[in-house]
């Protein structure tokens, strides 16, 4: 049986129009004779989207009580058993209730494409497990349901839903988004010019960084015609602190622009690490893996040694650390000795220095300030402290400053 294809319509903002673009692909493909039904849609609400699924077959969604209260899923085994050609499932992100069967919906699309079955989808640009840090420094509002990046490149087609940021506003004060009386309360600072700017620049670099995935892929040696450099591989280096998904994630972003390799490592004296930071291991190794990463633990008295060795070995291309703001006696500690070296020693590995404020659960203490806020990295633009052994140290990396964006209150 051959497997199915995962077709994604990607977007940046609420509203841009990802739901639409699905149900419209659904009708084309019924026009041509192909077997569609849709297993899910979100409409929430909007006549326009409503009015779409005039037409389509739909398979009714399972309703499952969790809570006193019931949840509409993807009835999996209704789908299953009808045999579709193409099944349109909206929100590839989603996470289900308990006892609906898989845990998210991304998981549920596997299922029917290993069945053989054609899925359609969608993904909001905020809803990459790589992007969902910068994009809520950008909006000021996290993202609980996330999809790993893999899944989405994996797609055999992934397709921007481009919208002008002033036609998004536009659709906002006409209640095409929300209802009119609720558009002045949109989440966060989503429906800012400067925000949905740079959320629609972030989307269109993500997209950039697969095509040049894809192009690599289709090449015999996994190279690109005129590429001229061997494959990037990105190694990050935890302490097994709370900064490490920060860590993990700007990797992950450095890796996915040059379609690199991801690599994390942690290094330990023989005695091993403390138990809090096993247990913060471990999820930042379950974050490496969700982002198509590989993780690595080393135990050794001289770390920085073993480290190197660790990146040589591995033809690690950059090194990626972090560098908490302490107090300037905190230059005596053994991590900031570990840096060092490693900035010191690394020889020809570019080497970048990501600033993780301290905090005692990870997440800085106060909201940023307006001038503080960030926009998305730029393969044009210089890294950020970017630095091989030897070289001076560049303005900060893949983040540039933006003005404009302000916290949510």
């Amino acid at each position: 049986m051959n497997r199915g294809s995962l077709r994604i319509y990607l977007g940046y903002a609420p509203g841009a129009g990802t739901t639409c673009a699905l149900l419209s692909e659904g009708h084309r493909r019924a026009e041509y004779g192909t077997d569609v039904v849709v297993a899910i849609a979100q409409t929430h609400g909007r006549p326009h989207t409503e009015a779409l699924l005039a037409g389509l077959e739909i398979i009714p969604a399972a309703k499952i009580p969790y809570q006193n209260t019931g949840f509409e899923e993807i009835d999996l085994g209704a789908v299953l058993a009808r045999s579709p050609a193409v099944v349109l499932m909206d929100d590839l992100a989603h996470r289900n209730v308990p006892d609906a069967g898989h845990a998210r919906r991304w998981q549920d699309a596997a299922e029917l494409l290993a069945a053989g079955i054609d899925v359609i989808s969608t993904v909001r640009i905020g809803q990459l497990e790589s992007l969902s840090d910068v994009v809520a420094k950008i909006t000021g509002v996290p993202h609980r349901e996330t999809v790993p990046d893999p899944v989405v490149r994996a797609a055999a087609e992934v397709e921007l839903v481009d919208v002008a940021p002033q036609a998004l506003q536009e659709r906002l004060a006409h209640g095409l988004i929300y209802p009119v009386e609720r558009a002045g309360a949109a989440p966060g600072d989503w429906f800012q010019i400067p925000n949905l700017s740079a959320l629609r620049e972030l989307a269109l670099l993500w997209l950039a960084g697969k095509l040049v995935s894809d192009r690599r892929r289709c090449r015999p040696g996994g190279q690109v015609q005129g590429d001229g450099h061997a494959r990037e591989r990105v190694v990050v280096v935890l302490s097994g602190g709370p900064e490490g998904e920060t860590l993990i994630r700007r990797a992950a972003r450095i890796a996915a622009w040059s379609a690199g390799d991801l690599l994390a490592v942690h290094a330990a004296r023989p005695a091993g690490p403390t138990a809090a930071a096993r247990a913060a291991l471990a999820a930042q190794r379950q974050l490496t893996v969700s982002l198509g990463g590989t993780y690595h633990q080393l135990a050794d008295p001289d770390i920085p040694a073993a480290l190197l060795a660790f990146a040589q070995a591995q033809n690690a291309t950059q090194l990626v650390l972090g560098a908490t703001r302490q107090p300037r006696l905190a230059a005596l500690r053994p991590t900031t000795t570990i840096r060092s070296q490693l900035i010191r020693r690394g020889g020809g590995i570019g080497v970048h220095v990501v600033p993780c404020p301290p905090t005692a659960n990870g997440v800085p203490r106060h909201s940023p300030k307006p001038s503080q806020r960030q926009r998305p990295e730029s393969p044009r633009r210089p890294l950020a402290r970017a630095t091989t052994a030897g070289a001076v140290q560049q303005r900060p990396p893949w983040e540039v400053r933006r003005r404009g964006a302000r916290a949510c209150g």
